[in-house]
């Protein structure tokens, strides 16, 4: 295989698409081994300042590369992610690795099996360098004991939560994608925070097997990466039917990577610019009307809808409760038994999960059940709906800090993200612009359930035209 210096500036692989370097490695232009080994050193190099990992898997990850290698010299390609390097979020249970889900209590304990999405990663061929940082237990905060990733474009912002660490390494080029979960926004957040293409699809479209739970029914799987096409190998990979998951859904998974290509003349994007503007600072508004033009320049048709906004006022006050019962649910074997272990805004869910009565959980289950009808509802009439990330530009670390202890910031953040975990409709989350201060921001594409091939097909024809997804942070702006 030629020699290629994957650690030149200016021509550095390691920046480059999964789809890109996935073209070289099957042409044999480039090596699984060497990329793999470029990819270790610059995570030796920098991850220290950045704290993306919270393990890293050297020797495990060349032995996959180097099978990798044969396998593909051998005319046995399995596929775009073969010899591919890529991470995990520390949720997902890898045999003989520990999945410590951002807590102290499991950091030492290595996984006896793997959850469904590393498995299926594996017979794809992927090349698992590691387990990627989080915020304890997949909710607001990172455990006291942990240093929190941080942002590659500027150290001194958020770097969104809870997959952190998957969004800052492959912003980073610490890895070419990411595995993800989002229960309230946690794709999204990080991917908009780090310019990155982010997928939350359907709930039940990729199994949750042997994968750490925060909240069960609110709980979706899925992908960091930074393109669309990445995004869409890595969703068809891991996404479909599992015999060990009774709620992953059985429905056909589509052949992703083929759809992100072609017109989106005709299809109807809805827009409500009432529920669109509540409160949304006028750098965001400039980024969602910018993008809605690009959108009706390719051929799109922009509809007027009207969200069922006071359903979702509700349902951003019913999430809190609604993860603290499933999150108590999910903790029982260690909470309140290790309590000591965990950090205070988790434990102050948890207790918060144990105090609700069966009632009151009820009510809210009725009111989420009417959420889902009235936006399922609505997609009769439109393909997809814009609307954003989040209501304000990249927020500093100074203004997030404490955010377990900000419930009107929380709320105001989960205004545009935590309604669709209520309701399990799929997401994705684009590159849209630059603030002022020079940082990422997104915006959000919602579409019916099951339908993640309308939103790969708008979001590829959106990064036909846009380059906001080929920016890439500056090294050393982590210091």
């Amino acid at each position: 295989m030629n020699d290629i210096k994957l650690e030149t500036p200016g021509a550095d692989l390691l920046d480059r698409d999964l789809t890109e370097v996935a073209a070289l490695i099957r042409s044999g232009e480039i090596s699984p081994v060497e990329i793999t080994r470029a990819q270790l050193r610059r995570i030796e190099a920098r991850d220290g300042a950045l704290r993306s990992y919270a393990c890293v898997t050297a020797a495990s990850a060349l032995q996959a590369a180097r099978a990798a290698e044969a396998e593909i010299r051998g005319g046995r390609y399995r596929g775009p992610l073969h010899g591919v390097p890529i991470a995990l979020k520390d949720l997902c249970r890898r045999e003989g690795v520990p999945a410590a889900a951002g807590s102290t209590i499991h950091r030492s304990t290595p996984a006896d099996h793997d959850a469904t999405v590393v498995r299926r990663l594996r017979d794809a061929g992927a090349v698992l360098l590691g387990q990627l940082q989080m915020t304890e237990g997949a909710y607001s905060d990172h455990h006291p004991a942990i240093a929190p990733p941080r942002n590659p474009w500027n150290a001194d912002y958020w770097t969104g939560i809870s997959s952190s660490g998957s969004a800052v390494a492959t912003a980073a080029g610490l890895c070419f994608a990411a595995t993800a979960s989002d229960t309230g926004g946690s794709i999204r957040w990080p991917c908009a925070a780090n310019g990155l293409t982010g997928i939350k699809p359907t709930w039940g479209r990729v199994s949750r097997h042997g994968t750490v739970e925060l909240a069960a029914s609110l709980d979706h799987i899925g992908i960091v990466a930074r393109s669309l096409r990445d995004a869409a190998v890595m969703l068809e990979a891991v996404a479909g039917a599992d015999p060990l998951e009774p709620t992953a859904l059985q429905a056909p998974v589509p052949r992703y990577a083929q759809l992100a290509s072609g017109s989106i003349r005709g299809l109807r994007i809805g827009v409500d610019p009432d529920w669109n503007s509540m409160d949304v600072d006028a750098q965001t508004r400039s980024m969602l009307a910018a993008a809605a033009q690009t959108f009706q320049e390719l051929g799109a048709e922009l509809v007027p809808v009207r969200f069922p906004r006071a359903q979702a006022e509700q349902a951003v006050r019913d999430w809190a409760p609604n993860c603290a019962v499933e999150a108590a649910v999910a903790h029982a074997g260690t909470y309140p038994s290790q309590k000591n272990e965990y950090g205070p805004v988790l434990a102050k869910v948890l207790d918060a999960g144990h105090a609700l009565s069966g009632l009151d959980y009820q009510r809210l289950l009725l009111r989420r059940m009417d959420l889902r009808g009235q936006v399922d509802a609505m997609f009769t009439g439109i393909d997809a709906m814009l609307a954003p990330v989040q209501p304000m530009p990249p927020l500093t670390l100074h203004a997030i800090s404490t955010l377990g202890d900000q419930p009107g910031l929380i709320a105001a953040l989960q205004r545009y993200t935590c309604v669709f975990n209520m309701t399990g409709h799929p997401c994705l989350t684009l590159p849209a612009g630059l603030c002022r201060a020079g940082m990422p921001m997104g915006l959000q594409l919602v579409a019916a359930r099951l339908d993640e091939r309308t939103l790969f097909r708008l979001g590829a024809a959106f990064q036909s035209a846009t380059c906001w997804h080929l920016h890439r942070p500056a090294p050393g702006k982590e210091a």
